[in-house]
């Protein structure tokens, strides 16, 4: 028995490492980690929201109107202002709560809908290339002609104020990007081997991009659409601020810090409090998609 052990040691010790997987990788990354639990953290405050706001995010208090952190809701003290009121005594930390459905919602709705618009159109221009290439790269150029921001404002003039409307607005200033990407994916992948040999098997051209071509481009359009969260995020706060978001009185980001924006000097948590949740937001996708990028690159597997 210990010349067994005697000789299994030296192979144990000289075995090759097994390949990583990337979840493995991502586990590693502690400030990607960081950003998950966070996003994690943030989706149950917005699923839990009825049971973790303390008010009604929209109830009006006048008599509390711009009552600062702390101060107690009515004289029995049951309930506080947390993180203040605001011009109309609605408590700010219920609305910060309640905001993040919006965020969340807006974020990745809108870059779902951008995904499926821009792989679409990328897996088409890049797999056939020719005409259909041309016409919709030369429509994607038109679109970054365009500063994103002022496009969407424009749309959203056209379109009026409101939850589908904003994804809309979103959609289109978004999918160009994601369709650049894939076709130069797919552009890569095309002459393959192994998507030679599935054409030469008598696959059909949708078997062939469903099936071949999209499952090995998707760690690049997982890392954008990671990233292109708290673009859409960011969007529809600086669309809220101009007034052109959801309506009134729904509780976002944006328009909490555009509300709070003329009372900075006597009631700066208004516009605070939701700045600060924006911030974190942004910064745990951006994290999260930086881990991810390191994660499914290959040259990391061992």
């Amino acid at each position: 028995m210990a010349a067994t052990a005697e000789v299994r040691a030296p192979a144990a010790a000289g075995a090759e490492p097994r390949s990583r997987t990337a979840w493995d990788r991502l586990r590693q990354h502690k400030l990607a980690m960081a950003g998950l639990i966070f996003i994690v953290l943030l989706i149950l405050m917005a699923i839990l929201a009825p049971w973790l706001a303390p008010a009604d995010p929209n109830k009006q208090d006048l008599f509390l109107k711009l009552a600062k952190p702390g101060t107690p809701f009515d004289a029995l003290g049951e309930g506080k202002y947390w993180l203040g009121a605001d011009h109309l005594g609605r408590d700010v930390f219920s609305r910060v709560i309640y905001g993040a459905r919006v965020s969340l919602l807006v974020g990745f709705v809108a870059e779902a809908i951008v995904m499926v618009i821009g792989v679409t159109m990328g897996a088409l221009a890049g797999y056939y290339g020719g005409r259909v290439d041309r016409v919709i790269m030369r429509t994607v150029d038109v679109l970054f002609a365009f500063p994103d921001l002022l496009f969407a404002i424009a749309i959203m003039f056209a379109l009026g104020r409101g939850l589908i409307n904003l994804f809309i607005a979103l959609s289109v200033v978004g999918w160009a990007g994601m369709a650049r990407l894939t076709r130069g994916q797919v552009l890569a992948l095309k002459e393959r081997e192994f998507v030679e040999g599935a054409r030469a098997a008598g696959a059909s051209d949708a078997r062939v991009i469903l099936r071949h071509i999209l499952p090995n481009a998707l760690g690049p359009i997982i890392v954008a659409v990671t990233l292109g969260i708290p673009g859409a995020i960011m969007s529809e706060a600086s669309l809220s601020y101009l007034g052109l978001g959801v309506q009134p009185p729904t509780a976002t980001w944006g328009s909490m810090i555009y509300e709070g924006r003329s009372y900075l000097r006597h009631a700066p948590w208004m516009s605070l409090a939701p700045g600060v949740m924006i911030m974190l937001t942004v910064l745990a996708f951006n994290l999260l998609g930086d881990g991810l990028r390191d994660a499914l690159d290959p040259r990391t597997k061992k």
